[in-house]
């Protein structure tokens, strides 16, 4: 593997795997930082899925940019949507991975969560990692300053998105996930949180994922006004950050689980 440090849950989950052979890795909801991971373990193969055409553009000139990270022969990046039933019908993959999947299946497939395990089961041949996000929105106001200041912006976030007319992300507790992966045929092996620290970037790519969205509400007015809360909120949130260091709230989690 090269020198590159990954983030903290990546490494994590290579500590969890071992000495064990990665073989044939599914990267079942890709993004950037999974996929530039996936071509750094020493696998056979790898497939990457992304429900979007475009996103799938993205992630094939991230790997274009770092001929050391170049797609092989045996790898393919694809276009489906999990709710699709012959979407790699009748494949295995010794590794799965879902980064931030269940959260990003809302936005492509609403409802199907509860299914979602069950759909990857029969491809999972050896070890599904789960690796997701507390929910945060949908919860009473925090008490602390951070806290009150990320729950803001995710509702703004969510507000935009919806008015927009697109569906938000939506996340469930890892306590849900531990459950259905038991109802999906999985044994769960290992559950760990890490509490989150916010930068800079999470607080500027929020705020600008709303823009999209504001150019499509036809009340212009309204719109206005919601681009100028998200303004405010950014540059509240970036001074808690100056002065703090960063807006520590909220919690990743690991969940390691095999087919029984």
């Amino acid at each position: 593997m090269t020198a590159v440090k990954h983030p903290p849950l990546f490494r994590y989950i290579q500590k969890l795997q071992g000495e064990r052979p990665w073989g044939a890795v599914l990267d079942a909801g890709t993004g950037v930082q999974s996929i530039r991971w996936i071509t750094d373990l020493d696998t056979e193969r790898w497939t990457a899925v992304s429900a979007a055409a475009s996103h799938a553009e993205l992630l094939r000139k991230a790997l274009n940019q770092n001929q050391d990270k170049a797609q092989r022969k045996q790898d393919q990046i694809i276009i489906g949507n999990w709710i699709d039933g012959n979407l790699l019908k009748g494949e295995v993959f010794d590794t799965v991975i879902a980064d931030y999947l269940l959260g990003a299946v809302e936005g492509f497939s609403p409802f199907f969560q509860p299914f979602l395990f069950r759909r990857l089961r029969p491809l999972t041949g050896s070890t599904l990692y789960v690796k997701s996000l507390e929910p945060y929105v949908p919860i009473n106001r925090p008490e602390t300053k951070a806290g009150q200041l990320v729950w803001e912006i995710g509702r703004h976030r969510d507000a935009c998105v919806l008015l927009g007319g697109d569906v938000p992300y939506r996340e469930y507790p890892a306590q849900w996930v531990v459950d259905q992966l038991k109802i999906a045929g999985f044994t769960v092996h290992s559950v760990k949180h890490f509490d989150i620290r916010h930068k800079a970037r999470f607080v500027n790519a929020q705020i600008d994922l709303c823009k999209p969205a504001l150019s499509r509400i036809k009340d212009r007015a309204l719109a206005n006004a919601l681009s100028a809360r998200g303004e405010a909120l950014r540059a509240e949130a970036l001074a808690y950050i100056e002065a703090e260091g960063a807006l520590g709230f909220g919690r990743n989690y690991v969940i390691a689980a095999e087919p029984k």
